[in-house]
């Protein structure tokens, strides 16, 4: 999972999945959690992944290689495989 590092809208930096560029990020007040969505190119799966976390201590991550992740924070959590590479 990615999702260590800069996550300010605009900022673009590396991670183990590639280079990406942040396209937005932020908090919402409404349901207290934390997001960020970044941008792998067209090469990545999934190009516009994204992570959020909650104040409960659950987070969720979509990466760009097609895979998910959920935690519930309680002890609970599951993973999907992506799809493979895009041609």
């Amino acid at each position: 999972m990615s999702g260590k590092g800069s996550c300010s809208s605009g900022t673009a930096g590396s991670s183990t999945a590639g280079d990406y560029s942040v396209t937005s990020s932020g908090t919402n007040s409404a349901v207290r959690n934390h997001y960020c969505a970044r941008d792998y190119g067209s090469g990545a799966s999934n190009s516009n992944s994204y992570h959020y976390s909650n104040s409960d201590g659950s987070y969720y991550y979509s990466n760009p290689n097609g895979s998910a992740y959920y935690n519930s924070g309680t002890g609970y959590s599951s993973y999907s495989r992506g799809g493979g590479g895009k041609k």
